[in-house]
């Protein structure tokens, strides 16, 4: 598409994350200047830009695959070719309530003394697929303005689209939440078929695609939706005692143990786990429904105990995608947080709980097999909040807290209640 359709102002509104726990700011793009509406948005904006060179940068062309890649690509770029000079800061852009509207890029202030942003954008401009966007300062009537123009690289020749420029205009947040626009069918998918269609996208840029497809077909062929022993879905942050509470649950009930991602997707864990967050969630939905798949044919015979499932995908996801604090997760009743229509719904599911404090104290000495997730919330207690909340807010069927502070065998006896009242085991 054009660069400027893509830029005009009055459609698109742009995020730029400054600081993790701090307010974003919003703006807009304008052909024409005009008051700011607030002189707060005014002092947001000074502060944001400041002097330095500035500029943004989106990946442009390809499918939503190829744009995924080239997004995390570019990441690597930036971190591994830019001085710690120049700041990288995540931009986002999207059209109001238009879902699959968002594109994510880079805001880059460049306060080196050898304009070394320029240089790196001039080569990533030959080598990826990126629109890239200058911003000069202006002052008028005794006020500062910042304008956006396409930047043309030093070594190109001169574009054949005009350089048109507009104006950067602060706008107070918007209605919509753009974690719920982007989070469907981007971070958590609802739907078997829109998980298969990420990795049927990836058949010939990732050859395991096709293995992991193939498992996917056969283990669903003979799936049964038919009512039969109940299902008990124990989830919860590492070193909350799910392993040690499935287990018992197994051998007291009698009953089949699963993990969620299950057994038959371990040797593509590593491979897709270095894939994008598009592809990464796509591959972990569809161990979900290969979990769904080996249930009902479980349950047929006993009660099933299953560690992690849904829950546990949407959580993690969820709090990834959100950016800042807790409070900028989707509110409780969003579509993000309802269970999938058409994945095997178990009876009960518990959530265990341990104070932070005892967590972190169980988790000294672990970490092997760990995801990068994972390993997050042993360093980032803000993302482990949004994990815990996102949990919480996820309905139909709702998590049910157990405290699992106490001894094993006390958890054991307690979950073991709330079976028998739930599940009539």
């Amino acid at each position: 598409m054009s660069v400027w359709r893509f830029a005009r102002g009055c459609s698109r509104l742009f995020l730029l994350e400054v600081e993790a726990r701090a307010e974003p700011l919003w703006f807009s793009l304008s052909a024409e200047l005009s008051p700011p509406s607030s002189p707060s948005y005014t002092e947001a904006l000074s502060c944001a830009f400041g002097s330095a060179r500035l500029f943004s940068l989106h990946v442009h062309g390809g499918g939503r695959v190829q744009r995924a890649r080239s997004h995390a690509e570019l990441v690597n770029a930036l971190k591994s070719c830019l001085p710690p000079e120049c700041r990288v800061l995540p931009l986002t852009s999207f059209l109001p309530g238009v879902k699959d509207s968002v594109i994510r890029g880079f805001f880059l202030r460049d306060e080196s003394a050898t304009s070394s942003a320029e240089r790196v954008l001039s080569q990533l401009k030959q080598s990826h697929s990126v629109t890239v966007f200058s911003y000069q300062r202006e002052e008028s009537g005794g006020g500062q303005y910042w304008c956006q123009e396409l930047w043309r690289s030093p070594t190109t020749e001169t574009e054949s689209e005009q350089n048109q420029r507009f104006y950067v205009k602060p706008v107070p947040a918007p209605q919509d939440n753009l974690a719920t626009l982007n989070i469907v069918n981007s971070d958590v998918f609802y739907r078997l078929e829109d998980a298969y269609q990420v990795l049927q996208e990836c058949r010939d840029i990732i050859p395991e695609s096709k293995e992991v497809l193939e498992i996917v077909n056969k283990q669903l062929e003979a799936c049964s939706q038919d009512e039969g022993f109940p299902v008990i879905v124990i989830e919860g942050l590492d070193a909350t005692g799910k392993t040690t509470l499935t287990e018992s649950l197994q051998q007291a009930l009698g009953a089949t143990l699963l993990k969620s991602p299950p057994q038959c997707l371990a040797p593509f864990r590593q491979r897709f786990d270095s894939e994008p967050p598009l592809i990464r969630r796509a591959f972990y939905a569809l161990g979900n429904y290969i979990t769904a798949a080996q249930i009902a044919r479980e349950s047929s015979q006993r009660p099933v105990i299953v560690d992690r499932y849904w829950h546990s995908t949407a959580a993690y996801a969820i709090a990834t995608a959100v950016s800042g604090p807790i409070e900028k997760l989707p509110a409780l009743g969003s579509e993000v947080y309802v269970w999938p229509s058409d994945l095997l719904r178990p009876k009960l599911v518990l959530l265990l709980t341990v104070s932070p404090h005892e967590r972190l104290r169980r988790l000294q000495g672990r970490g092997l097999g760990q995801t990068e997730e994972e390993t997050q919330l042993e360093v980032n207690d803000l993302f482990r909040q949004k994990v815990d909340e996102a949990y919480k807010r996820i309905q139909n069927p709702a998590c049910v807290a157990v405290d699992a502070s106490p001894s094993p065998d006390q958890v054991l006896q307690q979950v073991l209640g709330l079976i028998r009242n739930k599940c009539h085991l």
